[in-house]
């Protein structure tokens, strides 16, 4: 199994598994291998050192990749005020210095922990948005977490109405479950 380091023409970072360098090449070049971010096709591969794993049990102090996650984790994982009293606090989310402080990998990681935690805890109702919204809104649908399509008059409408949508741009490979 090779792990390589990629990047696309938006300058976004990712990692892509793949059998053997020739594998890479083949879906590469039938334009297989896109940004999970944007959906860019235009991938190159990122110089990048081999890994080694070392034991770790040696007390090392926390890498710069835990730190990372512990950021991402403030972030991705904030829940509505509606939350059950069961359900643990959530941890607060980042001040706006701490996002401009992280580097892009780890706004990167924090955005797509993020939307993939939309994805699954909303139901798609694809093109039908703008009316569910409003169904919701005026009672004569059950409350629950939608996500869809709506034009910009569409939204603007909505906003109108005081039902309150907020756009978020879904990378293609996050639409779909991955295999």
């Amino acid at each position: 199994m090779k792990v390589l380091d990629l990047q696309c023409g938006q300058h976004h970072v990712f990692e892509g598994w793949f059998g053997s360098e020739e594998d890479f090449q083949s879906q590469l070049a039938r334009g297989l291998v896109t940004c999970p971010m944007c959906g860019d096709a235009s991938v190159t591969k990122k110089l990048s050192a081999p890994r080694l794993n070392l034991s770790t049990t040696r007390g090392e102090p926390e890498t710069a990749a835990r730190a990372a996650s512990n950021s991402v984790d403030r972030v991705g994982s904030h829940q509505a005020d509606t939350a059950p009293a069961s359900t643990p606090a959530s941890p607060t989310l980042p001040s706006l210095q701490e996002v401009a402080n992280l580097e892009p990998a780890q706004l990167q990681a924090a955005l797509l922990k993020m939307v993939r935690h939309v994805v699954a805890n909303t139901e798609n109702v694809g093109s039908s948005f703008p009316e569910e919204a409003r169904k919701m809104h005026y009672g004569e649908a059950e409350q629950r977490n939608i996500r869809g399509h709506a034009t910009p008059e569409e939204t603007e409408e909505l906003i109108d109405e005081g039902i309150a949508v907020m756009p978020l741009p879904l990378p293609d490979a996050l639409k779909e479950p991955l295999q």
